[in-house]
């Protein structure tokens, strides 16, 4: 553990608080910087059973000593608890336990549970204060931070939701020491993906071998480009929030349509960074030399590139078009003209996403 002072990363949303903390040693101060977020009263701490058991302990202790009186909900690891029967279960259980209109919730774990929590906490009580503490990297860097919530349906990913962000985001980097080699490994897909549409210095620092205990600064760096362009625009009224969507309107599809849990999160985005790229060198003038240089990096994370042959195209293009990036039936695809340029373009065909597709198969 590093005994280094969090970096507090600025979040400027017209009209909202949310205090982001990143380093080490956050979990056992969670009590203390809830109060100081102005959260009373009793709290729900909603976890996966997996993370529970490695982390809820400090959690649960550092709230207690402030004065909060938790109580632990715990659903089963895994992205199919990412529905509305789980979110009904949560309300139900957080009702039993008498929380109410002053009470808040804690959100600990990856991006299923802090956008079930999340979501979860946005419609209990027509609305109450969640505190976001993702143990992921893909967590860390993208998903706990912007204030999107949401479940999924069989027909798509996260099509059923609400922005509500949270009051406190604590990104503990010692969370990151107990995840397994492929978890931690998927989570560089978004990383990869905030250099190539925002920041294309970070890519030299973006080190596979590096030590998990030393990235608070990649981690801050991430954080701060995600919530800029959420601060931009916070629903995505004007269009720039939906860069950060670059690679996931075939990865989503392919995570539809291969069944949740297949293939990690990380994963499917990586391979549909792979099709955008494709896109973005055909239509859009980005150079193989620059493209190049996003599959080496994610190619170094032992991440894929290449579509697994039982995803049919066909089926993948009807998921891609239940996808919430369609607009009245308009694709709404991200590309880069260049390294750290994204757009979103309106001139993307069906018949460019299955060249794409058909371009990742070998």
């Amino acid at each position: 553990m590093s005994s280094l002072q969090p970096i507090e990363v600025p979040v400027k949303i017209p009209g909202i608080s949310c205090r982001v903390l990143v380093g080490s040693g956050l979990l056992g101060r969670v009590g203390q910087l809830s109060a100081e977020a102005g959260l009373r009263g009793r709290c729900a701490v909603i976890s996966d059973d997996n993370v529970a058991k490695l982390h809820s302990a400090p959690v649960l202790e550092s709230l207690r000593a402030a004065g909060f009186d938790p109580v632990l909900l715990t659903v089963p690891a895994g992205e199919k608890s990412k529905s509305l029967s789980m979110a009904e279960n949560l309300l139900e259980r957080m009702a039993e336990a008498g929380l109410d209109r002053g009470s808040f919730v804690v959100a600990l774990g990856g991006g299923v549970v802090g956008d079930l929590a999340g979501f979860v906490a946005a419609i209990y009580q027509r609305g109450i204060p969640f505190v976001q503490i993702p143990t992921t990297i893909v967590a860390q860097v993208d998903s706990s931070v912007g204030g999107k919530t949401g479940v999924n349906l069989r027909a798509g990913k996260n099509l059923v939701g609400s922005f509500h962000q949270p009051r406190l985001v604590l990104a503990d980097i010692d969370t990151l020491v107990t995840l397994a080699d492929r978890e931690y490994r998927e989570g560089f897909a978004e990383v990869i993906k905030h250099a190539a549409i925002r920041d294309t210095g970070m890519l030299q620092t973006i080190d596979p071998s590096a030590d998990r205990s030393s990235l608070t600064p990649l981690i801050a760096r991430n954080i701060a480009i995600k919530a800029a362009i959420v601060a931009e625009d916070e629903k995505e009224e004007s269009g720039t929030r939906a860069l950060l969507n670059f690679g996931h309107t075939i990865g989503h599809a392919i995570e539809n349509v291969g069944g949740y849990g297949e293939l990690l999160h990380g994963e499917a985005i990586s391979i549909g960074l792979a099709a955008a790229l494709v896109i973005s060198q055909q239509k859009y003038s980005l150079s193989a030399r620059e493209a190049d240089r996003i599959r080496a990096k994610l190619a170094d994370f032992g991440l894929p590139l290449t579509l697994p042959a039982h995803l049919k195209t066909n089926e993948l293009l009807v998921a891609a078009a239940k996808d919430k990036k369609f607009s009245a039936g308009q694709i709404r695809f991200v590309v880069v003209p260049r390294l750290g340029e994204a757009i979103v373009a309106d001139d993307v065909t069906e018949s460019d996403l299955r060249s794409a597709i058909e371009a990742i198969r070998a």
